[in-house]
């Protein structure tokens, strides 16, 4: 598809269990925004589509965690989440939610065209179940090991650790998250989409047909996948909170999240669609129309194997033409985490930050995790802020509408003669459009930036090699053909950086008084390339402005410290501390003889990795005493050491040594053992009561 006449690009739809934060941004919203906003000012017909993921086991587990109803989670999240979009300037056409009426209707319409056109299996089969909760435990209701990498903590769709989409009952050592207990496994019936008979199909479609244009990573993935060889897919689960199966069998049970969540592209263009009065078939069934993907790369199998088999299966919408997943992105050198709040929440940053949406911006797409998982830290946002918006672009902008005042009043001159240094700077200037968009069409929107800074910088080396600051001395003419010039560059950055800064090509826009300069060409992007004078003389520009404002280290230290705050809670919500044990009376109590000792001789236990053969002088004699504490300390360190000790437990022999009695421990937060330790003053033999 050479010359698509529209654009469907999708989002991929935030979960309403919690706010959005900065790895989404990154990931998937900000690179979507770029393409959808580049496309636009390209004169093309695009549609920016999103919406509220409200179903699945992530939102009931969040609702019973706070003693609220799902729906009322969804709300919540929904609101905060659609605000926070709007206020840091993502463009989309259309922000919708699962939980609305068009999108229960049109899911259950794809369902049941599915089951009507003997597109699914319908198979009775043995699931995970919690007796005490009376419950199926599907998906994030279920944590066990990994079958493939050995995560401890794998949920029972897919493993967070390598990213594996798998069944609940592949899990090894199952356990449910609702109560603790070991699930048993139960009879129940469901639908499933075969996706083995699509294997080959995908394979053409995919891993042949699209192996020059779609990103390693997504295509290492699906290869991967189809190389082990597909299975059926259940579209179906026993749940009480999502779309409720619409054929007769499915009573108490609810489209998988997995089916239902991506539909919920086409629902969000349909309500658009009412909206605005236009019709949605062609942004879904038109061949002339793009369709793309922006997801993060743990959405991969979805996007690229289930939902096109949905497609096909169903028959009459279009395949994505691209889906460009992104890594993960990290922050201060720690993997993103909601459930420990080490995150930068999208809501938080606009109120402490509320001028500068673009800044953050910015950063995530210079930091991009376009090819490899990358990092965010606060030093870097300031440095880049401060060094390169601040110093670059917004410095040049500044000079040339203070000088433009200065000498002009505001209106851009009319040029003399152009040197040769002029016209080279203006056929620079015409070529960045193309250079720019050559990047973006290959989704390498960090490169794209890059070049936009690029551009910045040729407006700051032109100006500091004519130095019209200077020249104004000795020839007054010559400075009106370097101002104009300094003002085509100026408001060449003014639309090219819409797609990357939308709210500083506004404001600089304003300080140009370009809104109202009409364009001679097809579009505001290639005004640029074609058009010879952006800015005529005689226009009258506006009133200096900053661009950008310096971050000052106070306002990052206040970042830094809230992370802190967030690492030192996790490491005390860490500590697990033991529940009391039952009780005794102050007889039995008396009755333990707790003596304060020093440890004369220590040495491993052969052949045992724990035990340390301990001879230890409690003042009434010195006791041979067999203590676990090999992993946690060296033998040598610790003799000398001051100890407490039960000195009247009885007798016990542990690999061939009798043990008289037993050191006192304590374990400490990362998890080593620690003394008891008496103060140094104390002598052998004392009591501890």
């Amino acid at each position: 598809m050479n010359t698509p006449k529209r654009y469907t690009i999708t989002a991929a739809l935030p979960y309403t269990n919690g706010p959005v934060h900065i790895g989404h941004l990154a990931g998937v919203y900000v690179p979507a925004d770029i393409y959808a906003r580049y496309q636009r000012l390209q004169g093309k017909d695009v549609l920016l589509i999103c919406g509220s993921d409200e179903h699945g086991v992530p939102i009931t587990i969040k609702a019973k965690k706070e003693g609220i109803t799902p729906q009322q989670v969804v709300d919540k999240y929904h609101e905060m989440i659609k605000t926070s979009f709007s206020e840091f300037g993502i463009s989309f056409d259309n922000y919708s939610r699962t939980s609305a009426k068009i999108h229960h209707d049109t899911a259950s319409e794809f369902f049941k065209k599915l089951y009507d056109d003997d597109k699914f299996i319908e198979e009775t089969n043995k699931q995970l179940y919690d007796a005490e909760a009376n419950q199926f435990l599907a998906d994030r209701f279920v944590i066990g090991t990994c079958p493939k990498c050995g995560y401890e903590e794998s949920y029972g769709d897919q493993c967070e650790n390598c990213g594996t989409s798998h069944n609940a009952t592949d899990l090894i050592n199952p356990k449910s998250a609702i109560t603790g207990n070991t699930p048993t496994l139960k009879e129940t019936k469901h639908w499933f989409l075969p996706l083995d008979k699509y294997q080959d199909w995908l394979r053409s479609w995919i891993v042949e047909g699209h192996a020059n244009d779609w990103k390693p990573n997504v295509l290492g993935q699906v290869k991967s996948w189809l190389d082990d060889g597909l299975r059926p897919r259940a579209v179906t689960r026993d749940l009480d909170w999502g779309i409720p199966v619409p054929v007769e069998g499915g009573e108490g049970k609810v489209l998988y999240v997995w089916f239902d969540a991506p539909i919920g592209y086409i629902s969000s263009t349909k309500e658009w669609a009412e909206r605005t009065g236009n019709n949605w078939e062609p942004y879904w069934k038109d061949e002339n129309t793009k369709l793309l993907h922006f997801i993060g790369k743990d959405n991969i199998v979805f996007h690229c194997i289930i939902f096109p088999s949905m497609l096909k299966a169903e028959g009459s919408y279009i395949l994505p033409e691209n889906v460009p997943a992104n890594e993960f992105l990290n922050l201060e050198g720690n993997k993103l985490s909601t459930s420990k709040n080490w995150a930068v929440w999208l809501h938080e940053y606009l109120e402490d930050f509320p001028d500068k949406q673009d800044v953050l911006r910015y950063v995530l797409t210079a930091n991009a995790p376009e090819t490899k998982d990358n990092d965010f830290t606060w030093k870097d946002f300031q440095a880049r802020n401060n060094n390169e918006l601040v110093a670059i672009f917004g410095n040049f902008i500044n000079r040339v509408v203070v000088l433009t005042q200065k000498y002009y009043n505001g209106l851009v001159p009319a040029p003399g003669q152009l040197s040769e240094q002029d016209e080279d700077t203006l056929m620079l200037l015409k070529k960045y459009p193309q250079i720019i968009s050559k990047s973006i069409e290959r989704y390498r929107f960090r490169e794209a930036q890059t070049e936009l800074m690029n551009l910045a910088r040729l407006g700051n080396k032109y100006l500091a090699d004519e130095e019209p600051w200077k020249v104004i001395k000795q020839d007054e003419e010559r400075v009106k053909t370097i101002m104009f010039v300094a003002l085509q560059i100026a408001t060449g950055l003014s639309i090219l950086s819409e797609p990357f800064l939308p709210f500083t090509s506004t404001k600089l826009k304003n300080i140009l008084n370009v809104s109202s300069v009409k364009s001679n060409v097809d579009s505001p992007w290639n005004d640029v390339s074609k058009n010879d004078t952006l800015l005529k003389p005689g226009h009258q520009i506006g009133k200096a402005e900053l661009l950008f404002t310096k971050v000052e280290d106070s306002e990052i230290q206040k970042q830094l410290d809230k992370l802190t705050a967030s690492k030192k809670a996790n490491e005390i919500s860490n500590q697990s501390v033991e529940p009391q044990k039952e009780t005794i009376s102050f007889d039995d109590f008396t009755k333990l003889d707790i003596r304060i000792g020093t440890i004369l001789e220590a040495t491993k236990v052969p052949k045992t990795k724990k035990l340390l053969q301990l001879k230890v002088d409690v003042g009434i004699d010195v006791r041979t005493i067999v203590s676990g504490i090999a992993e946690s300390f060296n033998p040598d360190a610790i003799i000398g050491q001051k100890v407490s000790v039960l000195t009247n437990l009885a007798p016990r022999t542990i690999r061939g040594v009798e043990s008289q009695g037993m050191i006192l421990m304590c374990d400490t937060p990362d998890g080593k053992l620690a003394f008891v330790e008496p103060d140094s003053n104390v002598k052998n033999g004392e009591r501890v009561s």
